[in-house]
């Protein structure tokens, strides 16, 4: 047992980056309350509110130094960070008014800042993303991985998504590192856009769909391959599965049969062979 608990201590010793999980997923909570649902005690008091965004970039500053990062590139990639914010928060506004605006249940925009689990995710994505466009290792994957936990999406840090995305319901969607989504894109919950296979020796190739503006994706749908295209303004019905292109202003769903059954009565559940 001696030797096993040493062997591990020297393997983690030697490792040259080991993040602090638990203070990276601080620092997105806090800069998403910060954003969208700050402590109302503070709204009125803007030097402390200062402060507490000031506390945000020291987080991400001592985040950055974990990652043996220099002292000089990660004060700059803090900057560099906090000076996208402003984008980022103006994107993410334009994201939640297409959840009110598409969805009937939704009633005003703090419902979806405090409730809406596809919003939070999206929000999430779009802090990860800027990181990864920055190059740091690790750190956008644990952002997205803790929206996964806490709400059932799984959005790859490197995807690329355009303005008005919405998300309704959210659990179960999975949407893979290379994809790209156009402006004004709706998905349900348990929507795949993935590869159609995986091979480590494709990790630098495009595996996983496009999908173009005003696309509406319903629950259950898989979309898989680096080549597929699904053509703007099309809409794909519940549990669809698509490898190819399709052109815009399409339609795919399942086809629906029903049979009609004679007036006699069903046989006794008893017979029936499963």
């Amino acid at each position: 047992m001696l030797d096993f608990l040493t062997t591990i201590l020297e393997n983690n010793k030697n490792k040259e980056i080991y993040p602090n999980k638990n203070k990276s997923e601080i620092f997105v909570k806090k800069l998403f309350h910060t954003l969208f649902i700050p402590n109302q005690n503070i709204l009125n008091d803007v030097v402390f509110f200062k402060k507490e965004y000031k506390k945000l970039k020291r987080l991400l500053y001592e985040i950055f130094i974990e990652l043996n990062i220099n002292k000089k590139n990660s004060d700059n990639l803090t900057g560099v960070f906090f000076q996208e914010i402003p984008n980022i928060y103006q994107t993410l506004i334009i994201d939640a008014n297409a959840i009110l605006k598409s969805d009937p249940a939704a009633t005003v925009i703090e419902e979806i800042f405090l409730s809406y689990p596809g919003f939070f995710a999206t929000a999430l994505y779009r802090i990860a993303h800027q990181l990864w466009i920055q190059k740091i290792p690790i750190i956008p994957r644990l952002i997205t991985e803790y929206a996964h936990s806490k709400t059932g999406v799984d959005i790859h840090a490197s995807a690329i998504i355009g303005k008005a995305f919405a998300i309704d319901h959210g659990t179960g969607i999975v949407i893979g590192s290379s994809t790209k989504i156009g402006d004004k894109v709706k998905i349900y919950q348990g929507v795949t856009l993935g590869a159609i296979y995986v091979d480590k020796k494709l990790a630098n190739t495009k595996r996983h769909p496009t999908i173009e503006d005003k696309v509406t994706i319903y629950a259950g749908a898989t979309v898989l391959g680096g080549e597929t295209i699904i053509g703007h303004d099309s809409v794909l019905g519940g549990n669809v599965w698509v490898t190819k292109s399709i052109p815009p202003f399409s339609i795919v769903y399942q086809k629906n049969e029903i049979k009609m059954r004679n007036n006699s009565p069903f046989p006794d559940p008893i017979n029936f062979m499963i």
